[in-house]
């Protein structure tokens, strides 16, 4: 699956939500409760960085990057608002 897919499908459920779907859940309770799994994420890729090899690296960072995704799926952001970012500061 792509970034791109796994956007479109965080946007679908966001669109159409099934109470049996993870990130339905998520946006359901509310912007705080995804900054606090963003946070907690973010938190568990320094760890695994720090001393938990590179296959628990990839996991968090997996975890991480859905977390966020959600997060700007929920206040209507996309991967090419921060592609549009990273260019700006390229330049």
């Amino acid at each position: 699956m792509t970034l791109s897919e796994l956007y479109d499908t965080i946007c679908q459920r966001r669109d159409h939500p099934n109470p049996n779907s993870y990130t339905a859940r998520l946006m359901e309770q509310g912007e705080d409760e995804m900054v606090k799994k963003v946070g907690e994420e973010a938190i568990e890729v320094i760890l695994a960085a720090k001393a938990q090899g590179n296959q628990r690296l990839v996991e968090e960072l997996a975890d991480l990057t859905y977390h966020t995704l959600v997060l700007m799926a929920y206040r209507n952001l996309t991967p090419a608002d921060i592609t549009s970012e990273l260019e700006k500061r390229r330049r």
